[in-house]
């Protein structure tokens, strides 16, 4: 969950403080509480209570790899296991709701739970009771759950994939946060966070901030993979620069963009029978001529070749997300070529609107 000053964060961040303060479950998803209990946490009102530490479940474990042997995994994390339980359990292990008793236990990926892990959690929300694996008595714990995901989980119980009852536990209080697409005014908040760390990383002594262009551009993208996605393009684009002096003018969105890479599936060529070999002629890349513009009265040659030509240009752009290097690469010109092209046509700062 990436925060930020935006408006769409400020108004959801209220309820989360005021669950804080009732000593509530809050989270970015479904929360509930495990226990009767009620500790305060760090924005609660209670100031008798100690500090409440926060345990943080960060890497979700899909449904294939909880199959055959490797099943107690997700399991084993939460719970605990008993030396012998299963293969790999050599000794006795402390699940993460027993570390986290007394505070707060944040669940990433809420919907990548197995059903067995479904309802083993059941149990902790509704007695506050948790079992390791191998064990016959259960174990008292106050823990509050704050958990997340990017999946509808009232979706995922018409499926038959998430319980119901589980989901009635868990949705004491939820909060939907905006798309980072709705929240212009953090992108560049964020850009800068993710540039200035990576710039660290990579031991510049000084930060030069991105260029009008490059910020123009990432405000103008719609963030598909929202938080993670713009810390993947600004590290990429932070990396790749190579004078640190200067602003960072140049961001990629897709790395895979180019005019060499492999066919999609649907489009992929006839390949030659085992044994045969290929006709290298097919191997080179072909040129792929340029869609004729319709037949129509032209009145005046050269305005016609100038508003083809810079249709041309806005058409490769848009295909490669206005980064000018790939749109170069596509359309068989070098980087200053396009570039000369894009000022004659006052395209320089074109971007989606």
């Amino acid at each position: 969950m990436g925060d930020g000053a935006g408006q769409p964060v400020r108004r959801a961040k209220p309820g989360i403080s005021r669950r804080g303060r009732e000593g509530e479950p809050c989270g970015a998803a479904q929360p509930a509480r495990a226990g009767d209990r009620r500790a305060r946490h760090r924005q609660g009102t209670d100031r008798r209570a100690p500090p409440s530490p926060v345990f943080a479940l960060v890497r979700p474990i899909g449904h294939d790899e909880l199959r055959g042997a490797s099943g107690n995994l997700i399991e084993a994390e939460l719970f605990g296991h008993e030396a012998g339980s299963f293969t790999g359990a050599a000794k006795t292990r402390h699940g993460r709701f027993e570390e986290a008793d007394g505070g707060t236990l944040f669940l990433d990926e809420l919907a990548t739970l197995s059903s067995p892990a479904q309802d083993r959690l059941l149990r902790a929300v509704e007695y506050g009771e948790v079992t390791r694996i191998g064990a016959s008595r259960p174990i008292s714990v106050d823990v509050r759950i704050v958990a997340a995901t990017n999946e509808h989980l009232p979706r995922l119980v018409e499926q038959g994939r998430f319980r119901a009852d589980l989901l009635d536990r868990l949705s004491f209080e939820v909060v939907t946060l905006p798309p980072l697409r709705a929240r212009q005014g953090d992108i560049p908040l964020l850009a800068e966070h993710f540039g200035r760390r990576m710039a660290v990383e990579l031991d510049w002594t000084n930060w030069p901030g991105f260029g009008p262009d490059a910020l123009k551009s990432l405000e103008h993208y719609s963030w598909p993979g929202n938080v993670r996605e713009l810390r993947n393009v600004i590290e990429r684009a932070v990396y790749r620069h190579e004078d640190p002096e200067r602003p960072v003018d140049q961001i990629q969105f897709d790395p895979f963009a180019s005019p060499w890479a492999p066919p999609r599936s649907a489009d992929a060529p006839h390949l030659p029978p085992v044994g045969m070999s290929p006709d290298p002629a097919a191997e080179e890349p072909q040129p792929q001529a340029a869609p004729m513009p319709e037949a129509e009265e032209v009145d005046d040659f050269r305005t016609a070749v100038t508003a083809f030509e810079r249709r041309i240009l806005e058409d490769a752009l848009a295909r490669n997300r206005y980064n000018q290097k790939a749109t170069a690469s596509a359309l068989g010109l070098s980087y200053d070529q396009l570039r000369h092209a894009l000022k004659r046509h006052e395209l320089l700062n074109a971007a989606p609107g």
